[in-house]
């Protein structure tokens, strides 16, 4: 089992910045790809970035750019540092941990954070 706990989330002006965290507890973080979603109201949970285990990164084109993935495996933790940030990126934020990095589906991941909500106001 892993634990995945998100902050940072919060509400910020478009073209402003925040930078979420997500710590793991549990089975060794280093053996699992990481994973943000994110889901806006009505709507599914979509792709937004993923790191491998060997630090391959990939992203959503709505994102890429602008959002940078990156991970410590000493401290057991990811993080999601989004800047020039726009009212379309207002969503609840979740931290996947799975196998199967080129997979861009949120089935596809095994653990979830519980979420924080990153609001954008125009």
């Amino acid at each position: 089992q892993v634990q995945l706990v998100e902050s940072g989330g919060g509400l910020v002006q478009a073209g402003g910045s925040l930078r979420l965290s997500c710590t793991a507890s549990g089975r060794t973080f280093t053996t699992y790809d990481m994973g943000w979603f994110r889901q806006a109201p009505g709507k599914e949970r979509d792709f937004v970035a993923a790191i491998s285990r060997s630090g391959g990164t990939d992203y959503a084109d709505s994102v890429k750019g602008r959002f940078t993935i990156s991970r410590d495996n000493a401290k057991s933790a990811g993080y999601l540092q989004m800047n020039n940030l726009k009212p379309e990126d207002t969503a609840v934020y979740y931290c996947a941990a799975g196998v199967n990095y080129s997979s861009r589906y949120a089935s596809d991941m095994t653990y979830w954070g519980q979420g924080t909500q990153v609001t954008v106001s125009s």
